[in-house]
């Protein structure tokens, strides 16, 4: 009889090279035998490592322990000097008689004395701050980027001209938006909270002492929000694995459905009554609270692998297909109800709206996910690039040109379609041809996550932000919320956890923050574009709301998550990163 919580594979983003290579690792090496794991002879489709928004490529060179521990587990610190290269060569017999694995070290001249003082520097940074050295690899990244800005900002100012350049004109203040809010995460980053409560809060300063006014540049910031949401869309579709929705739909189903249908219906009822919301309105916003952040999740689950909890049932795994999943539906959906909201015409018309968008958005990301598969040629020098365009501009095509066309509710299912279809063919092709179109929508991600969470935090105006609606939007989300915590734990009934992972398992839907980013201000960027008056304070409401469910569940969410995953979760005593993986 198969175990109930057999291998999903089904992954929410890209799969960063070499994140997770200790998932196949052999155990540690007995007396006369190798360290070096064997190749495993497996019939199906190779297993593919647990990806992540957040981490990108962050972790891919951080591949092995100290060679004193030599466990296999992913290191968060940096590499030492006398590891300068970990990659591990043959075997050879030592004076002992045992075969070990060896590292390449880096050689070192005699006469170096820079380097010697560079090392020792190190040495006495990483001893004096090891919160320091065990951020770097992740925190180097948004800094990385905040150079580039700068570079970016000192050409434009030597070429263009000063209108264009200075600090203070429109496109200026928007650049400055985004710089201040890479700048704002990697502080907050540093204290152990999710970077985007830092964009955030940049945001909402942003706005608060006037410096949010970006005249002449209304649709640059509109068509970066949209940017921002088919990035997530893309990342979505790509996530979803045919096979995985085949054999265990039920369970997927059962683990999905039934906390999504109970928070988005508490929401709707809640915000009705207490925020004056229409039926609509309630649950195009029980919709956008919905979704998990695949952003938190995610990031801490890598750092649980690390600590190897919670890796002798799967609990990974299932966690990863029930975001993924969760955050698809909650997408798809949201798209549908805002183009019946926004649709013009008689109540035929309406009604039709959504259908009439759900084929057109069926039909156009399959034709864009097929022509994927086939143009370029596998065999061309630069198909993972070619192919991350053509995939981005077609997601791109499909929210803007769905709106111009009058069905907005295609936007959004297009874009899934168009990586879900090209996502599942990609997988079929042999390891040597691995896609790497996943790892490129990351690296963008890097660069549109401060926008995205800063222009939402843009539009919270303390001079117009009413008590009331603050207050009934937190009783809202808190009774939501529990509500789906509940029905999560009954989902979770039928398999083989006992309590305490169940109420992890339950536990990792309560974060909010990636997706609501992304879909928040969607409705009130529509209600702009439309030109419909009529419709701003709702939307205004929703994205309030939004920017409550974000400050209020992500911070506590996460810091949940790590702290409870040590009581709750087994460690695993073996090198294997997911028994079900």
């Amino acid at each position: 009889m198969p175990h109930p919580l057999t291998p999903p594979r089904i992954y929410i983003t890209s799969v960063e090279e070499g994140t997770v290579e200790d998932s196949h690792a052999a155990p540690p090496a007995k007396n006369g035998e190798s360290s070096v794991p064997a190749v495993r002879k497996n019939s199906g489709p190779p297993s593919v490592p647990i990806p992540s928004i957040d981490l990108t490529m962050a972790l891919s060179k951080q591949q092995f322990r100290h060679a004193a521990n030599n466990d296999g587990a992913l290191p968060l610190t940096s590499v030492t000097d006398s590891e300068w290269h970990p990659v591990r060569v043959p075997v050879v017999e030592d004076s002992g008689g045992n075969g070990t694995s060896q590292l390449y070290t880096r050689p070192v001249s005699p006469n170096d004395h820079s380097t010697n003082k560079t090392a020792a520097t190190m040495a006495m940074i990483a001893r004096k701050f090891p919160s320091l050295e065990r951020n770097w690899p992740v925190t180097s990244q948004p800094l990385a980027l905040l150079l580039i800005f700068a570079f970016l900002w000192a050409v434009a100012y030597a070429i263009l001209p000063p209108e264009l350049s200075h600090p203070t004109g429109g496109l200026m203040r928007l650049v400055f938006l985004f710089v201040g809010a890479q700048a704002c995460g990697i502080l907050v980053s540093l204290t152990g909270l999710p970077d985007m409560l830092g964009m955030l809060f940049w945001g909402v300063l942003y706005a608060n002492v006037g410096w949010a006014d970006f005249t002449g540049y209304d649709r640059v910031e509109v068509f970066l929000r949209e940017m921002a949401l088919v990035n997530i869309m893309l990342l979505a579709g790509l996530g979803l694995d045919y096979a995985a929705l085949r054999s265990l739909f039920r369970f997927i189903m059962q683990l999905t459905l039934v906390p999504t249908v109970a928070e988005v219906a508490a929401v709707a009822v809640l915000s009705h009554y207490l925020l004056d919301l229409p039926w609509l309105w309630g649950v195009l916003l029980g919709l956008v609270e919905t979704a998990i952040s695949p952003n938190v999740v995610v990031t801490v689950l890598l750092r649980l692998k690390e600590e190897r909890l919670g890796l002798n049932k799967g609990i990974h795994t299932l966690i990863i297909a029930m975001t993924s999943c969760n955050d698809v539906l909650a997408i798809f959906l949201f798209g549908v109800i805002l183009g019946v909201i926004f649709s013009t015409g008689d109540l035929t018309s309406q009604i039709l709206q959504g259908p009439i968008g759900i084929v057109i958005g069926l039909v156009y990301g399959s034709l864009c996910g097929v022509a994927l598969l086939y143009v370029p040629s596998y065999h061309a020098k630069y198909t993972n690039g070619l192919r991350f365009t053509m995939a981005a501009l077609a997601g791109t095509l499909s929210v803007v040109g769905s709106k111009k066309v009058g069905y907005p509710s295609a936007g959004a299912l297009g874009c899934i379609v168009t990586a879900f279809v090209a996502g599942t063919g990609w997988r079929k092709r042999p390891p040597t041809e691995c896609n790497e179109v996943s790892m490129y929508l990351d690296l963008l991600w890097k660069f549109l996550k401060p926008v995205s969470f800063s222009l939402i935090g843009k539009e919270v105006n303390f001079s117009v932000l009413a008590g009331e609606t603050v207050l009934y939007g937190v009783i809202t989300l808190l009774v939501a919320v529990l509500l789906r915590l509940g029905f999560s734990y009954l989902s979770t009934m039928g398999s083989e956890l006992n309590w305490k992972e169940k109420a992890y398992v339950t536990l990792s839907g309560f974060p909010k923050a990636t997706v609501q980013a992304a879909l928040g201000p969607a409705a009130l960027d529509l209600a702009r574009s439309l030109n419909a008056t009529d419709e701003y304070a709702r939307a205004q409401t929703v994205l309030i709301v939004t920017v409550l469910a974000i400050i209020l569940t992500a911070p506590l969410g996460a810091l949940l998550m790590i702290k409870l995953a040590p009581r709750w979760l087994k460690r695993s005593t073996d090198e294997r990163t997911d028994q079900y993986s």
